[in-house]
């Protein structure tokens, strides 16, 4: 192989086919016509003298030596990515990304929400994607670059990825306005008795980790509804007699429909992170939303502390 005709393009060409294993993929992510990365394909063979990558029912497999060059291509790459980013000085207004981040409903609400507001007036070039959080696949889409960042628990990452503690959450109690039975220094029995919402992110289902604790005070609560997503819960709360136990930063705006009170006995609250590749680690535009993440939350966090809240 001649390595002074093989330029770096190829290269992105090749471990973007490889980890999508299909030249119209490919040729999507890398913007170019399919016919110009099947020569490039082409062109790649005959560096390699070898098919690289072989028609199969469902896009293409992996030769032997393709899977060989695969992580330190791969590597190879990510650290001239993360050389040129670190020297080029990043100028938010100027820039032009596009930004993925995986998260729960509540942290769309509670994190990007805001972030993407800031990112407006500081950035108007970036533009947010925002994907369900695949705890399973998390780490191959980091690795893909499908996904850029992921807010969630810290402790619940895969081991691989970068961690950093934002904020750590409790939850409150929430319903309408002029509730009929609900008040500041209601009883454990009194809750209980209350018909209530929870979540089930996988679906269907009525118990928490809030019941174990109200059994174990010798209660059981009146579940009702199950809802999939916590967006559903302020809404369908302001409009009818249910109550529920939500994340505080859900409904920090929602004074004007809901009382919002603490739990009449302890519940356990969680924390809140985010979680990155090592591969957009040096990313200078990465990085700085990163840090506006962080500046964002800090901000929030000392604006709820100076106005007495949790």
């Amino acid at each position: 192989m001649d390595t002074k005709r093989l330029d770096l393009n190829l290269l992105v060409t090749l471990e973007t086919l490889l980890i999508e294993r299909n030249v119209t993929k490919a040729a999507a992510r890398l913007h170019l016509s399919q016919p110009a990365v099947s020569a490039q394909l082409n062109r790649l063979r005959q560096e390699f003298d070898d098919q690289l990558l072989i028609p199969a029912q469902r896009g293409m497999t992996p030769t032997a030596k393709a899977m060989e060059l695969l992580d330190p291509l791969r590597q190879t790459l990510d650290q001239v990515r993360a050389t040129l980013s670190s020297h080029r000085n990043f100028n938010p207004a100027k820039a032009r990304l596009i930004f993925a981040i995986a998260c729960t409903d509540y942290l769309q609400a509670a994190i990007v929400k805001p972030l993407v507001v800031e990112l407006r007036t500081l950035a108007p070039g970036v533009r947010v994607a925002i994907r369900n959080l695949d705890l399973p696949q998390l780490e191959a889409q980091m690795a893909r670059g499908d996904v850029d960042l992921a807010l969630m628990t810290p402790q619940e990452a895969p081991q691989g990825l970068r961690p950093r503690h934002l904020f750590d959450e409790r939850y409150v109690l929430i319903g309408r306005k002029k509730h009929p039975r609900l008040r500041e220094g209601i009883t454990v029995a009194e809750f209980a008795e209350l018909e209530q919402v929870v979540v089930s992110l996988e679906g269907g289902g009525f118990a928490t980790p809030v019941d174990s604790a109200l059994a174990a005070l010798g209660h059981k609560r009146n579940v009702v509804l199950s809802a999939a997503s916590f967006l559903f819960v302020p809404e369908i709360v302001s409009r009818s007699d249910f109550v529920a136990l939500v994340p505080e930063r859900l409904v920090r705006d929602c004074a004007d429909k809901l009382d919002v009170m603490d739990c009449p006995f302890p519940v356990e609250g969680f924390a809140v992170g985010m979680v990155w590749h090592e591969r957009s680690h040096g990313h200078s535009g990465q990085r700085w939303i990163r840090e506006t993440v962080v500046s964002l939350v800090a901000h929030e966090s000392s604006s709820r502390a100076r106005h007495g809240y949790g």
